[in-house]
């Protein structure tokens, strides 16, 4: 009962208060009017220059936890770029037109970062999209993201405590030099590193741009990444660049695989290969009489 009367006395009492308001000035009675705009909801975007501890093929808001880049890590976004908006529904498939634009500015700004190209040494470039549902509330943004690996055949990567920025620009561990090549018949099955003034019979001396076209053409084609390693070895030993350094060094050459042919990275690493005597200096400018016509 007490409850009930207690419900009566608020009700009366509220009456009475709303009968007896009137409207201060300045005041036009209109709720819905007088309120500001609510901002736009921010779309969430990376920071370029933040190091990782988790290698991640998505950049899920959930698991983006940079951390200082001296402390151990083994990711570091070198840039951060964006698409347009009306770059698709959901974020870019492999050979998309969208992410042959992507990795074309990360290899451009990777490669400014560095200080040389990133497939002259022991580094991988990665494109990172946002996951699909942050591109499907307008996130267009991709990290440009650079990882040392172990090795030239092992893709394992390495803990770090330092930036990569500028790591190539000079003389660095992580570029790729010479290497003593484990064969089966004619296919290379291993390269090791090893210091030049070591026994060795292979030296990197280049990265070669294939042109355009499919990835059955170029792997179809296999002389012409040969005559094109020739001239990047004549460049490197100082030598003519003409028929006879197919007599001086053999080649090897190392492709991207077919995904990332069809992203954009049509770079061939090529390297010298001396099968008639091994080698126990650099062939970089060591001319002809280094390099003999056999």
């Amino acid at each position: 009962m007490r409850r009930w009367l207690t419900g009566i006395a608020l009700g009366t009492v509220v009456t009475l208060a709303l009968a007896g308001c009137t409207k201060p000035a300045g005041i036009d009675g209109d709720l819905s009017d007088d309120w500001a705009p609510m901002a736009a909801a921010e779309v969430f975007t990376p920071d370029s220059g933040t190091c990782h501890t988790q290698v991640l093929d998505v950049g899920y808001v959930g698991a983006y936890d940079p951390v200082a880049c001296d402390q151990p890590h083994r990711v570091e976004t070198l840039h951060v770029g964006a698409l347009t908006s009306d770059d698709g529904a959901t974020p870019p498939a492999v050979g998309s037109a969208p992410m042959r634009t992507a990795f074309s500015e990360c290899n451009r700004q990777v490669r400014t970062a560095l200080g040389a190209d990133w497939r002259s040494a022991r580094v991988w470039l990665s494109v990172v999209f946002p996951s699909p549902a942050a591109w499907g509330g307008g996130a267009r943004w991709f990290r440009c993201d650079v990882t040392e690996l172990r090795g030239l055949d092992n893709p394992d990567p390495v803990l770090r405590k330092a930036s990569l920025a500028g790591a190539l620009s000079g003389t660095s561990p992580l570029r790729h030099g010479c290497f003593n090549a484990k064969t089966s018949g004619d296919k290379v099955t291993e390269m090791v590193a090893v210091k030049c003034t070591a026994r060795h019979r292979a030296e990197f001396v280049g990265v070669w741009t294939a042109p355009k076209g499919s990835y059955k053409a170029f792997l179809d084609n296999a002389d012409r990444a040969h005559r094109a390693c020739r001239s990047l070895i004549a460049k490197f030993a100082k030598l003519p660049d003409d028929n006879n350094v197919q007599y001086r060094a053999g080649t090897i050459f190392y492709h991207p695989a077919e995904d990332d042919w069809r992203n954009g990275n049509r770079g061939v690493q090529c390297f010298l290969w001396s099968s008639e005597r091994v080698l126990t200096r650099s062939m970089k400018g060591a001319g002809s009489r280094a390099l003999p016509i056999n």
